[in-house]
């Protein structure tokens, strides 16, 4: 080697060089996924103190490719003009599971992420497993990195209910190595990909640990990737923190087409699937189920679980009528008002923002004449679910001095109308879609603003509609 030209040493020496990994150090916010090159003790991006974990990246030449281990395969595009595209109706991919199809907008897109988020236990896997259960006619890859393929199995049975059914496209694979379920992917061809989850996903392109910000990230975009140039929808199951967010950094939202909330106490049957990002489709869409010994089953009239079975009438309580995305929902509000004893007075709402309660009390006070600065005040929605619809703020205030004054308001009646500061009943939207819904399911008056009316075509309408323009006359007649 002493005696090789100058020039052949130099080429070993880079031929060396490159061979071997690239590695540096970075550190990543555990809260947003900021990268920085030194320890940094407030990140810059979203505020956090203490964020800051350091990982080591390490690239080769070799391991620049992700997901595909033939480069000849991927399909390079070529620039187009607006012309030159051709429009095609969207086709999706419709599940036998109608409250899933509702959430994202019609059915799967194929090449859509889906990110499910949830609570441990609340029934995220179980959701999963469905659906990859209920696609019989099509191909299935169900990858787990937490559970063994024994435990997927038995779960299957129970959801089933006959272990003796056979699915032949759905396929269980228990791996954590995003390159080994890529091979098993080319392999198989699945037409939907489920990954439970994706903080146990490992790639070789990052030396850090699973479920640390540049794995989740990294693992994220392979698969988007793949879903992207397969056209091959693929599910995210993903844990939460301690204060409700998906775990791993903020950039794994904006990374994938679809964000879904699984929502629900566990100690409760009913569960709540809610769209938080949507690409395809609306985010203000919900799907219910109920948690079943068998399963989850969905609950095609949630209004039924949301107005609580009771015996005779019941001071505090009254039926608002809402809208979560393109289904009317009859909802049962619950307060609780008694004098304060210590201190200034609670404001305690369950399901619904606390600032609007704090305004809806104050036009009480200031408006109608209620002396409610001096009482507690603990309101609840039925069913556990979360309304932001302003059209339940006749039926709250309604339901706070019937409370307050101890008279219980006719189970028969519906309110939807929302309130001004000025103690005006406001229209709201599709109120033809609320009195329709009050009306099927047997209520015989529904309270709306005298403003919504004018464009209401009541000719067919079995139900008493009653319209007013103030929040004090909706009280005279009720205390009459």
């Amino acid at each position: 080697m002493l005696n090789a030209p100058a020039s052949t040493f130099s080429l070993n020496l880079r031929t060396n060089f490159y061979s071997v990994a690239k590695s540096k150090t970075l550190f990543f916010c555990q809260s947003c996924g900021y990268e920085s090159p030194k320890w940094i003790g407030k990140c810059p991006s979203c505020s956090a103190w203490n964020s800051f974990v350091e990982e080591v990246v390490t690239k080769t030449e070799a391991d620049r490719n992700t997901w595909r281990q033939d480069n000849s395969k991927s399909k390079i595009n070529k620039p187009k003009t607006l012309n030159e595209i051709t429009s095609s109706s969207e086709v999706r991919i419709t599940t036998p599971d109608v409250e899933l199809n509702r959430v994202l907008g019609g059915g799967i897109v194929p090449g859509s992420l889906i990110l499910i988020g949830g609570e441990p236990g609340i029934g995220k896997s179980t959701l999963m497993l469905q659906v990859a259960l209920s696609l019989s006619k099509a191909k299935v890859l169900y990858v787990s990195g937490e559970e063994s393929e024994q435990q997927i199995k038995m779960r299957a049975e129970r959801l089933t209910g006959n272990s003796k059914t056979s699915y032949e496209n759905f396929f269980m694979l228990a791996e954590t190595e995003t390159r080994n379920i890529f091979q098993a992917v080319e392999n198989l061809e699945p037409a939907l990909l489920i990954v439970d989850s994706i903080q146990t996903l490992h790639s070789h392109m990052l030396d850090s640990a699973a479920g640390s910000v540049g794995q989740v990230r990294q693992c994220a975009a392979e698969l988007m990737k793949f879903a992207k140039e397969t056209n091959t929808p693929v599910f995210l199951v993903g844990h939460i923190t301690k204060d409700g967010s998906l775990a791993g950094p903020k950039v794994l939202e904006h990374m994938v087409d679809t964000v879904l909330q699984f929502e629900g106490d566990r100690h409760l049957a009913y569960r709540i699937l809610r769209t938080t990002k949507n690409r395809f489709g609306s985010t203000s869409e919900i799907g219910i189920y109920e948690m079943l010994g068998s399963g989850l089953r969905e609950v095609s009239n949630p209004s039924e679980i949301l107005i609580s079975q009771k015996d005779g009438q019941v001071t505090g309580a009254t039926i608002g009528a809402t809208i979560e995305g393109n289904r009317p929902l009859l909802i049962e509000i619950q307060s609780l008002v008694s004098p304060a004893s210590y201190g200034t007075p609670q404001r305690t709402p369950n399901g619904f923002d606390q600032k609007r309660l704090n305004m809806l009390l104050a036009v009480l006070e200031k408006r109608c004449g209620f002396r409610v600065g001096t009482q507690d005040v603990f309101v609840n929605m039925a069913g556990g679910i979360y309304v932001e619809d302003p059209a339940i703020d006749l039926a709250l205030c309604v339901s706070i001095i019937s409370s307050m004054e101890e008279i219980p308001v006719n189970d028969k009646i519906c309110f939807a109308a929302e309130i001004g500061l000025g103690g005006e009943l406001r229209a709201v939207n599709r109120i033809d879609q609320r009195i329709s819904e009050a009306e099927k399911l047997g209520f015989e008056e529904i309270y709306i603003s005298k403003y919504s009316k004018k464009t209401l075509d009541l000719s067919k309408t079995k139900i008493k509609v009653k319209s007013f323009g103030k929040l004090r006359e909706v009280f005279e007649e009720l205390m009459r």
